[in-house]
Parts: structure tokens; C-alpha cells; sequence
């Protein structure tokens, strides 16, 4: 999993878009988290967010992906950032650090959220999705989503507060922020609006 942050010679643009084979995405809005991700290139810019919290009852870091808000974590499922943090990703960060990647579900994209927070003191930036959308969960898996749904929630909580355990601290920077397209919600001619495909039908 931790390939996906490889510094390859391929990558010549500045800015990357990292998308999993799943992720559906119209070109308004991969255009318009480029324009925002133009405008803030040291952050992580995407669709798709999680937040972190403090559980004092546990004495431990929580992981939460209920809507509230706060943000501090953006899913590399579909995101901008710039590919200097491959480098970062790969030359700064310990073997050890990228093996617990490698062994915990979903936890290259707290590990990368960490990592940029840590070097930015900055929090991420979620961009508007099409109020439409909605991650479909294939017929034959639903019986089980519950099950591995539950393990890999476990697994990301773990990630987190080892994490922070190897930081000495919790890097991460919650924000209330969220950037729309600007006229989204007006009701103004559909030929003012930049990003027009974005409005709910």
C-alpha cells in the first residue's frame, strides 16, 4: 500500500491526483479541486474526509468518519497534493512506519495526512462533492461490509495512536473549512456558473 506514495519518475507534475479504481469523479469536479489545490499546494485537497478526536475515557486517540464540523483527515482515495510528499513519504518516514502501512487497513492515508500536518502545521482542505453522490456497496459483499467494516475501523484506530505514539505528539490540525464552488447554491443562470456540474439536478 505504501507504493502508492513511491516518488516514480513518471510523476513530472507538481501536483498529483491520487484516485482508487472505485472513485467516481466528474471533470468539474477534478477541475475545480485542482484550482483550490492551485491556491493552497502545501495542503491535501480532496473530497472524501475523516476527523480525529480525543477520547478521555479511553485515554486514547478516536477515529471517526460521522459528518461533523471538524476535519483533519482527507482520504488519498481521491485527493491533490503536491509530489514532493512522495519524497517525504519514501526518504523521511522509517522503514518501520511504512511496514505498519502495510500491515493496517487503510492506514497510508492517515500516515500521509500525519506526515503533511507534521511538516505544515496545517490542516487539509475538503472540497464540495455532488450532493448526489453515494458510495455504493456491491450486492454480494453486504452481508459481510458490517464484519469488515467494523475490523478496519478498528485497525485505523490503532494506526492513529501508534502513529502518534512514534510521533510523541498528534500532528494532526482539525479545521471547520470547507471550499464550495462560488454561485453553487444561487439561483443565477446556469451559463454564470463556472462549475455548473456540480448543481444537483
Amino acid at each position: 500500500l505504501s507504493d502508492r506514495f513511491f516518488p516514480y519518475a513518471a510523476i513530472q507534475t507538481d501536483a498529483v491526483l491520487s484516485l482508487d479504481e472505485d472513485t467516481s469523479l466528474s471533470t468539474s469536479e477534478v477541475d475545480f479541486a485542482f484550482v483550490v489545490w492551485r491556491g493552497f499546494p502545501e495542503r491535501i485537497v480532496g473530497f472524501a474526509s475523516r476527523s480525529h478526536f480525543w477520547d478521555p475515557e479511553r485515554r486514547r486517540w478516536g477515529y471517526t468518519s460521522k459528518w461533523t464540523n471538524e476535519i483533519s483527515i482527507i482520504l488519498t482515495t481521491a485527493a491533490f497534493y503536491h509530489r514532493y510528499y512522495h519524497s517525504l513519504f519514501t526518504e523521511l518516514l522509517p522503514a518501520g512506519l511504512r511496514e505498519l502501512v502495510d500491515g493496517l487497513a487503510a492506514c497510508e492515508d492517515i500516515l500521509m495526512n500525519v506526515l503533511v500536518a507534521a511538516v505544515t502545521k496545517l490542516p487539509p482542505i475538503k472540497v464540495t462533492q455532488r450532493k448526489q453522490h453515494k458510495e455504493t456497496v456491491p450486492q454480494q459483499v453486504k452481508g459481510t461490509a458490517g464484519a469488515a467494516g467494523g475490523r478496519r475501523f478498528s485497525q485505523q484506530q490503532d494506526c492513529l495512536n501508534q502513529l502518534a505514539d512514534w510521533f510523541g505528539y498528534m500532528p494532526l490540525v482539525s479545521s471547520q473549512l470547507r471550499l464550495d464552488p462560488v454561485l453553487f447554491k444561487d439561483q443565477v443562470s446556469v451559463l454564470r456558473k463556472k462549475y455548473p456540474r456540480l448543481e444537483k439536478p
